[in-house]
């Protein structure tokens, strides 16, 4: 079967409860000879490609990975809805001279949206802003005064009001998928906590859940870690003719899980805890630029990921932090090999002289 949008899901579902085994391609791999294509020609090409190996099939996780998927993703839909409703909000102050956003670092907080409802109540009406400050605000009330001496028009005052309705209704919404996603993946609660040990995955805990709803938790249907990085799209493509390289782009694939992994990896280059990521990275951006560095780091982290699912045991730094030999040699201190040993993860403790 041809994947062609969404028209294959209905039928896919119902040979599916019929326990038949169903080969879904990408139509990238059954493309026919252009100029000579109707959709009869097309069935018979497939047919023939499939009898002969030559057809790839597609990953297709079990149903209950596809229905998590299914909410994780129209999570991640409304939660761009949510960011552009506060854009044309943010929009509405701008063009009223009201800038929040100069005193306030979020201007959709406490303070912040106290201080909006006072100007959409008594549009036009100067008063006081201390009331409304929160005390652990650090701006000083006078700054804050000044950035709420603006005039809002009616237009505007019912335009903010319909975006700040919309941003409670999208975010009450998020809060429903989201408390229908933690009871969809209960059932994985151990895969979770192995993905939760790679660094990055650990502190919220839909990360992971980003991670199992797009890859599963069974990773015999990738033979190798290099099948699932190539499956993300986190690899470089194949064009190359007379010895000649044309092109080395990633591809397009995983568009809602490499933005995940790239927000891991923008977050770990960062931590002075983990030098197995910062070393890599600094060492590929030297000569190959931060793009090509982060999609590097991504693939350590799907790397890791792969092995962990396979493996079934904890993430570990102790492969990453192999030593090289040098390609000639160098002249370092005391204090300068010492730091060196600290940043690749070893502990230096005092020799204990045994008592004669």
């Amino acid at each position: 079967m041809e994947s062609t949008g969404k028209y294959w899901i209905p039928v896919f579902n119902i040979l599916e409860k019929n326990n038949i085994w169903v080969t879904l391609s990408h139509p990238k791999y059954t493309k026919p000879q252009k100029g000579n294509k109707t959709d009869r020609k097309d069935a018979k090409w497939i047919c023939d490609l499939y009898m002969c190996g030559m057809v790839k099939p597609s990953f297709i996780p079990p149903v209950d990975i596809r229905e998590l998927r299914d909410l994780v993703r129209y999570r991640f839909k409304l939660t761009c809805m949510i960011t552009g409703e506060k854009n044309r909000a943010h929009n509405c102050l701008t063009v009223s001279n009201l800038k929040l956003d100069d005193v306030f670092s979020d201007i959709f907080g406490k303070s912040s949206r106290s201080i909006t409802e006072q100007i959409l109540q008594h549009p036009g009406e100067t008063f006081d802003v201390s009331p409304f400050v929160d005390r652990r605000c650090k701006t000083p009330i006078e700054e804050i005064q000044a950035a709420v001496d603006g005039a809002i028009s009616n237009e505007q005052a019912v335009k903010l009001r319909q975006c700040l309705n919309h941003i409670d209704e999208l975010e009450m919404h998020k809060a429903e998928i989201e408390r229908e996603i933690f009871r969809l993946s209960d059932k994985y609660e151990s895969v979770l906590n192995l993905i939760r040990t790679v660094p990055g995955f650990d502190k919220n805990p839909l990360t992971a859940i980003q991670v199992l709803s797009e890859i599963g938790g069974d990773m015999s249907v990738f033979p190798t870690a290099k099948n699932l990085v190539s499956w993300a799209g986190c690899c470089p493509r194949n064009d190359q003719s007379n010895h000649k390289i044309k092109s080395t782009r990633i591809s397009r694939a995983g568009s809602y899980f490499k933005p995940v992994l790239v927000q891991v990896a923008n977050a770990l280059i960062k931590s002075k805890k983990h030098p197995e990521f910062t070393t890599r990275y600094r060492r590929i951006k030297a000569h190959r630029g931060h793009k090509k560095a982060i999609i590097a780091i991504c693939r350590m982290i799907l790397t890791a990921i792969w092995h962990i699912l396979s493996d079934l045991k904890p993430y570990t730094s102790e492969d990453f932090l192999e030593s090289r030999p040098v390609n000639k040699s160098k002249i370092l201190t005391t204090s300068q090999a010492l730091n060196l040993l600290k940043q690749r993860g070893y502990i230096i403790k005092d020799d204990v002289v045994p008592v004669t």
